[in-house]
């Protein structure tokens, strides 16, 4: 038991540094493309307030903490579990970074745990607590909320905000975008803690529970500080590749309809989160955004064989780690005895 807990713990620590080395670039892309904010202080703020994010909402980490005991079954079965979740999410977080794909580790991590509950299941190792429900509420109607929600609330917003600026200068115009951007960057971030942050740093408390160490939410407040670190110092490594992608590549914005479309992807991300604790995507948020408000401009720019590239990677997310992370536990469950 003792040694599966600490792979387990090992491979929980890897997971959450590529998730803030994997997801910096939603918060720093434009902002450093439209020179609101140098890299330097952009992975500063990121990593800061992704930090302090991850100390807050409690009744969000109550709301995950019910899906992962939903999920894993107790004792070495449970450890085994966690750890094909989180090696296949770690496989394509690295697999995506490669190819810049703007990816959510969030789904990346249910769609594995979906994936070993499955296996579990038909290897008698637990019974069937509702692996589809857990399916259905964590990726499917995030993903259905975010792709339909946020650009239509980015364009909501870039329509007041263009009469706004209609008798100032461009160069004005792009002083106050830059302005928007930056703040909306630590929102942003701050959203990204909120929901992975907290995510993650549950999960470690579950792993712990199922190894019965006796842990329980009373004592969250150490595993967030060890998830802020970690989480932390892979946003101050950062994924530039993935930056190139959403800056340039998929679309190019001026700096005021970034500053919105940061805005409304970090309004949805509270929103979604505070409201109606549903697991939402801060990949999938801003990269929507961002589509979104390229639609407002006279010119089109979003390039739309990337966006139905990007979209096809979504999809393939929680399909490729309910696979590998199916076939990792049929592998390891030697393992439980």
């Amino acid at each position: 038991m003792g040694f599966l807990l600490v792979c387990a713990c090992l491979l929980w620590a890897l997971v959450t540094f590529l998730n803030g080395f994997h997801d910096a670039s939603n918060a720093v892309a434009t902002s450093v493309r439209t020179r609101a904010l140098t890299p330097g202080i952009a992975t500063i703020v990121v990593a800061g307030f992704a930090a302090a994010g991850t100390f807050l909402s409690t009744g969000l980490g109550i709301a995950f903490q019910d899906q992962f005991e939903l999920a894993l079954a107790p004792g070495p079965a449970g450890l085994v579990m966690a750890m094909a979740a989180l090696a296949s999410a770690a496989m394509w977080a690295l697999f995506t970074w490669w190819r810049g794909q703007p990816t959510s580790q969030t789904h990346g991590m249910y769609g594995g745990l979906v994936g070993a509950l499955v296996a579990a299941i038909t290897m008698g190792h637990m019974e069937n607590t509702g692996v589809w429900l857990t399916l259905l509420l964590a990726i499917l109607i995030p993903l259905a909320v975010t792709v339909l929600v946020a650009p239509l609330l980015s364009i909501l917003i870039m329509i007041p905000a263009a009469w706004l600026m209609r008798y100032q200068t461009p160069k004005s115009a792009d002083r106050i975008g830059r302005v928007s951007q930056a703040i909306a960057t630590a929102a942003v971030a701050f959203a990204h803690g909120l929901q992975d942050g907290q995510r993650l740093a549950v999960f470690l408390l579950v792993m712990t529970a199922t190894a019965g160490l006796g842990f329980d939410y009373g004592d969250m407040h150490g595993f967030e500080i060890i998830t802020a670190m970690i989480l932390g110092a892979g946003m101050l490594v950062g994924g530039w590749r993935i930056t190139y992608t959403l800056s340039t590549r998929l679309v190019q914005l001026d700096p005021l309809r970034a500053g919105m479309a940061k805005v409304s992807s970090s309004l949805l991300v509270f929103f979604g989160s505070i409201a109606f604790h549903l697991p939402i995507s801060s990949t999938q948020s801003v990269t929507t955004s961002l589509l979104g408000a390229g639609l407002t401009q006279r010119h089109m720019t979003v390039n739309q064989r990337r966006a139905v590239e990007v979209a096809a990677y979504w999809l393939m997310t929680p399909v490729v780690t309910f696979l590998v992370s199916a076939v990792l536990y049929l592998a390891a469950s030697p393992l439980i005895g």
